[in-house]
């Protein structure tokens, strides 16, 4: 199914305005630029190739942060190596230096939680940059095809557990 002229130039008027969705998609699940670039490419090319499948009734943000993630975590399984190294947040935690500073110390608590969030598992990735990103635990559910309960209950344990490392990290 192929696009008419007018279809092609809506579908990128959206893209340009929701352009941030990509980037923050991007910058969630990968480590370096060059990774940004290709899975914002990636993801590019996932959106026009589903497109013609777009249906209005939805939002067309929601639509778009769905099939972006779902490219991210498949980019970040297929560039992911079978041997990972994991340590326990507790660990992470007592490895960070300590700062005194305030200003400093808002930089480094901002650096944790980035570190945090890219130690998490893509389902719980997704649901934090969702949830960072002030979507609605109703648009939330949507997009990870999950329920709201399911998004409340997994919200508080990922806050929980963000907020006991970095208390254990000011101690």
């Amino acid at each position: 199914m192929s696009l008419t002229v007018d279809e092609e130039e809506i579908f990128l008027r959206r893209i340009d305005q929701y352009r941030g969705i990509i980037r923050k998609v991007a910058a969630g699940y990968t480590s370096t630029p060059a990774d940004q670039k290709d899975l914002s490419q990636e993801i590019m090319l996932q959106l026009w190739r589903a497109y013609p499948r777009y249906s209005p009734d939805r939002s067309f943000s929601t639509w778009m942060y769905r099939i972006a993630l779902n490219v991210a975590i498949s980019f970040l399984r297929r560039n992911t190596r079978l041997v990972r190294q994991t340590v326990p947040l507790d660990d992470l935690a007592r490895e960070l230096p300590d700062e005194s500073a305030s200003a400093g110390q808002d930089d480094e608590r901002v650096a944790i939680l980035h570190r945090l969030i890219a130690m998490l598992d893509p389902l719980n990735r997704a649901l934090l940059l969702l949830y960072l990103d002030d979507r609605s635990y109703r648009e939330i559910a949507d997009i990870l095809g999950i329920t709201e309960t399911n998004v409340a209950t997994k919200l508080s344990r990922l806050k929980e557990r963000l907020r006991q490392t970095l208390t254990k990290q000011e101690e």
